[in-house]
């Protein structure tokens, strides 16, 4: 069985998503670096392993704890789900890594998407799912779904209109990905 290992931050959104998916893969481990993430008592609902690696002090004595943590696990896959940490290019050389962005790359790539879709007068945007390279969020696209821009959305409300595309992307792409893996 293919082995998959989450990296996340946050509220646990699409990591709930993915871990409450039918699947044909084991997720050996979820690896957070906030301690008080929600998405570490979403993994204790469904008894995923949790493994909590804080950035304090230097960056590349982290880069390599966290290439060393992921490297015990052996994955086919690693999925960013709302991990706020750009890897250095030794992890992504390392292991294949997917990443979710809420919006239709190249267009507003880095952490405020949403925000610069809204600003740019964008009348479209969506959700990406991409390779993860040694850029921010340039690496090649795997899939992208879109969705329509109303007069009304303000940042929040189109932050969680995108969100219920991308678990769907997610959790569609994940298995056609390892599929395609050897």
């Amino acid at each position: 069985m293919k082995k998959v290992v989450i990296l996340a931050s946050g509220s646990g959104t699409l990591a709930r998503a993915i871990f409450a998916a039918e699947k044909g893969y084991e997720i050996t481990a979820l690896i957070c670096d906030q301690p008080a993430a929600k998405v570490i008592g979403v993994a204790n609902e469904f008894g995923i392993k949790v493994e909590l690696l804080e950035l304090i002090g230097d960056r590349a004595n982290w880069d390599q704890a966290l290439l060393s943590l992921v490297s015990k696990y052996q994955p086919d896959l690693i999925v960013c789900a709302g991990f706020m940490r750009i890897l250095a290019p030794q992890f992504v050389q390392s292991f294949k890594v997917i990443n979710s962005h809420p919006a239709l790359l190249p267009l507003f790539p880095g952490a405020h998407a949403v925000r610069d879709a809204l600003a740019a007068g964008a009348s479209e945007t969506g959700t990406t799912i991409h390779w993860v390279d040694e850029g921010v969020d340039t690496g090649e696209i795997i899939a992208q779904e879109r969705l329509e821009i109303t007069p009304t959305d303000t940042e929040e409300s189109l932050h969680e209109r995108i969100k219920i595309i991308e678990r769907g992307l997610i959790v569609a792409t994940i298995p056609q990905i390892l599929a395609e893996l050897k």
